[in-house]
């Protein structure tokens, strides 16, 4: 049996209608005769929801426990077993219980689509995987429950779901998606006007790809070559030359006319990589490109004009933009261009727009090749030897040799010369050698000799000859040999260009060590890298190595700007031309490193200051509680003692003064923590380490516990530790009344030390609930409660403080699953004996204050 089918009901957003929808389509399938099942569907007590469930047949759910509470979930096995032709199958994106078949509903969808069942299913477009941090910065609220966009790709059918803001709205104040009293909440959070076209325009953006994904399956299946105009694409031509960003924003103008227009721009290079095109400038192009909105695209191809419209023709392009062509106008005697040809093939379906721009008619930029300064001063003056002196000194031996070798042979040995003089000093050389070959041949070696004349007429058409293929080969010999030397340049280039993208890749933002491969490659004595504020600011220099770096690009001998507010300054020599292209793209890098370091920097500030909102929230939210509560139960005793009208037995007086006893230590434990956890915030703690027996301090941390709720287990024979006697006290009384807390009456807390090697370790094993191990680091958090603390269990800082008075005396508190359950906290402390010299500083107070910072 062949795979079922999967149609999806996209919603732009909760309420819009898709489980209605979905059920439409059950009815209609059932009303056509197909065996159509409810193998599940949520209707949330939306009252027209519920009722499109009558008369359909519902699949039994499946019941499964899950921490006292009784949850039901789809039976895939009952609907393999009843094997329907379509299942109805609600909210794709749905977590399944722990202990169901599969851990995500759209797995078992999954298994109802190879079993041969078709599936109809529904999904909100904030659940897709890959729109979960865009679905948050718009809400505010990180989806959990998430579906790989792949599978929801996969459906055979996509319909999407969709209804204006003001309608959902209105809908949601009649009552028709939550219950009344979260209609309020709804309208001001989630379901704001803003919310709900943002995920309107998600939701169209998404469908409208999977349309074109689906158009060009079927053009690919179905051998469309003819451009269907569903939608404007603009391919813009790019050469690399500085006319790309003025044929790149007339294609964004072009686009911006139509709704949905996109922007492609492509640049075509030849698969022999040589190229005059610029990288600094396609960068830039790039980027200006992307900013636009477009996208960039690079292309390996022979012939300029038949790639660019395959390629345009391959995208369903609607439009062509390039540029006037810039060669001059005597070129244009040897063809139309890159821009004739593809208006002349571009056919009837396919529009081609030419703009023109300043660098029209103004010809190519080339690669500048300095024959001298590329072969070297010896190599041209070898050239020269070989090509004027050499058939001179040939010409010796011929003409004193007995035996007359004919002149077709001599021709050949001077064309000997020629190749050779051309190998070494370049083309002028060649033409040189060609020109004295061809006199000393006529003069010595063609009848009658000695004369400049020739009798006969075949041996005039053959130094005629000689003298075109000298030529030739010359310029063949000549060009290769340039070819050679671009090619070996343009290695060395992309060799410095790849270490450039993989700088990129791998994230370095060592600003220093990039200047300094700067200064390697380019062989220079110093490297700057300078920036200023504004074009009236002077030059401050952000970046140098080697020995006295320039101040001011008028000082350098190599100026390369980036934009008008940096410029990379070299020092040592001039580089040529040609090397300028590859510093460029070195520049442009310094300029992103250098932005990156100061996103870093500013990343960082904005994480602290974060953190310190965070912090100061969480204090907010904390107090506002735990301050209250034991002030208002002083306020209430006093109010009650000082009333004229009541009049007070002893008892009761005695009982509201312990009140008032007990709600003041409950601040003052409360503030004294937070001062602690404040004075670890802001690094003051300074603690005065000391050789301490624990035996003389783990008892005092105890005065705050309950009698008989711990067990002592430590040992009069260990080793006295190097510890702050009043912040050790703290610590564990903090540890300690934690662990009572939690623990069941009937269980003990135990208490024990022992030595480890140069270390002693004290554990603080409880029996209570203990904590997943995921959580076992955030517990010891600011603020962190794990679990149904209880209000008034404190605010969350009693093992923050713990931890930093322990990590303050060169200690670790960590926890750890106590065998058989509960949790055990191990603070280990180094002994007095291995411990560093102790260091005046400050100490805190001895009395130990203690509040939750657990579970």
């Amino acid at each position: 049996m062949g795979r079922g089918t999967l149609r999806i009901y996209l919603g732009a957003a909760p309420g819009v209608g898709k489980t209605y929808a979905m059920l439409s389509e059950g009815h209609r399938r059932m009303e056509r005769g197909t065996d159509c099942v409810v193998a599940f569907v949520e209707h949330h007590g939306r009252p027209r929801t519920e009722v499109m469930l009558h008369g359909l047949e519902q699949v039994p759910r499946r019941e499964l426990t899950y921490r006292g509470t009784v949850f039901t979930e789809m039976d895939v096995d009952t609907v393999l077993e009843r094997r329907p032709a379509v299942a109805l199958v609600d909210e794709l994106a749905h977590t399944n219980v722990p202990g169901s078949r599969n851990a995500k509903r759209w797995q078992d969808v999954e298994e109802l689509l190879a079993a041969g069942i078709n599936v109809v299913s529904t999904v909100n477009i904030q659940h897709l995987e890959s729109l979960g941090d865009v679905v948050e910065s718009i809400t505010g609220v990180r989806q959990r429950e998430t579906v790989p966009d792949e599978v929801v790709r996969r459906a055979d059918q996509i319909e999407l779901v969709d209804m204006s803001p003001q309608a959902l709205r209105r809908r949601m104040a009649h009552g028709n998606i939550y219950q009344p009293d979260k209609v309020d909440a709804a309208l001001s959070h989630y379901f704001r006007p803003g919310n709900l076209t943002a995920l309107r325009e998600l939701a169209l953006l998404w469908t409208a790809d999977r349309v074109d994904e689906y158009l060009q399956e079927y053009r690919t299946e179905h051998r469309v070559s003819k451009i269907w105009g569903s939608r404007e694409r603009i391919v813009v031509g790019l050469t690399g030359g500085p006319e790309g960003r003025t044929l790149i924003r007339r294609a964004a103008r072009l686009a911006e006319k139509g709704a949905g227009g996109e922007v492609l721009a492509v640049y075509i290079a030849r698969s022999d990589g040589l190229t005059s095109a610029s990288p600094k400038e396609l960068a830039v192009q790039r980027t200006l490109v992307e900013d636009l909105g477009g996208t960039f695209h690079h292309v390996i191809g022979e012939d300029v004009p038949s790639s660019l419209l395959e390629f345009a023709r391959g995208v369903n392009a609607t439009q062509i933009v390039l540029g006037v062509s810039r060669r001059r106008a005597w070129q244009n005697v040897l063809g139309p261009g890159v821009s004739g040809t593809v208006a002349r093939d571009s056919g009837p379906d396919l529009d081609v727009h030419i703009v023109t721009h300043d660098e029209a008619a103004k010809g190519r930029r080339r690669l500048p090749v300095a024959s001298r300064a590329r072969l070297g001063r010896t190599r041209v003056i070898l050239g020269w030897l070989a090509g004027v002196l050499g058939p001179v000194l040939l010409t010796l031996p011929l003409t004193h040799a007995d035996a007359d070798l004919g002149l077709a042979n001599n021709m050949l040995l001077c064309l000997s010369l020629t190749v050779a003089s051309a190998l070494l000093g370049g083309l002028w050389p060649a033409l040189a050698s060609a020109a004295v070959g061809s006199l000393l041949l006529n003069w010595f070696f063609a009848p009658p000799v000695q004369t400049l004349t020739v009798s006969d007429p075949k041996n005039i058409v053959a130094i005629a000859v000689f003298f075109g293929v000298a030529v030739s080969v010359a310029s063949v010999v000549d060009v290769a040999a340039r070819r050679t030397q671009q090619a070996a340049r343009l290695r060395a280039e992309s060799e410095v260009l790849s270490f450039l993208a993989g700088s990129v890749l791998r994230g370095e933002t060592a600003l220093d060590a990039l200047l300094e491969r700067v200064r390697e490659t380019f062989s220079m004595e110093s490297v700057a890298l300078l920036e200023r504020a504004s074009d009236v600011e002077p030059w401050t220099r952000v970046g140098s190595v080697g020995p006295a770096p320039v101040a001011r690009p008028e000082d350098a001998d190599v100026d390369m700007p980036v934009g008008d507010r940096v410029s990379l300054a070299l020092s040592g020599r001039v580089l040529p031309a040609e090397d300028r292209r590859v510093l460029g793209a070195f520049a442009a890098q310094a300029a992103v490193v250098l932005d990156r370091q100061r996103l870093v920097g500013e990343a960082e500030e904005a994480r602290k200051l974060a953190e310190g909102n965070k912090i100061r929230t969480s204090l907010l939210a904390a107090v506002s509680h735990d301050l209250r509560t034991p002030l208002a139960a002083i306020k209430a005793a006093v109010t009650s003692l000082r009333a004229d009208d009541v009049e007070w037995s002893e008892e009761d007086r005695a009982e509201l003064l312990a009140g008032i006893e007990d709600g003041a230590d409950r601040l003052d434990h409360l503030v004294g923590n937070l001062l602690d956890m404040s004075r670890l915030q802001t690094g003051t703690v300074t603690p005065l380490i000391r050789p301490v027996d624990l035996d003389e301090v783990v008892p005092m941390a105890l005065r705050g516990v309950p009698d008989g709720s711990v067990e002592l287990d430590v040992p009069e024979t260990l080793p006295m530790v190097a510890v702050d006697k009043g912040l050790l006290e703290r610590a564990v009384a903090n540890v300690v009344e934690n662990a009572v807390k939690y623990s069941p009456e009937t269980a003990s807390v135990v208490v024990s030390a022992s030595t480890l090697g140069n270390r002693v370790e004290v554990r603080v094993i409880d029996r209570g609930p203990g904590v997943p191990d995921d959580v076992k680091d955030r517990i010891f958090e600011p603020f962190q409660r794990y679990g149904d603390a209880p209000r008034g269990a404190g605010v969350g800082l009693g093992l923050a403080v713990a931890r930093g008075f322990v990590e303050a005396m060169d200690g670790t508190l960590t926890a750890e699953d106590t065998p058989g359950g509960g949790l055990t906290m191990v603070l280990t402390l180094t002994t007095a004996s291995t411990a560093p010299a102790p260091a005046a500083g400050a100490v805190l107070p001895a009395a130990a204050t203690s509040s939750s910072g657990r579970r």
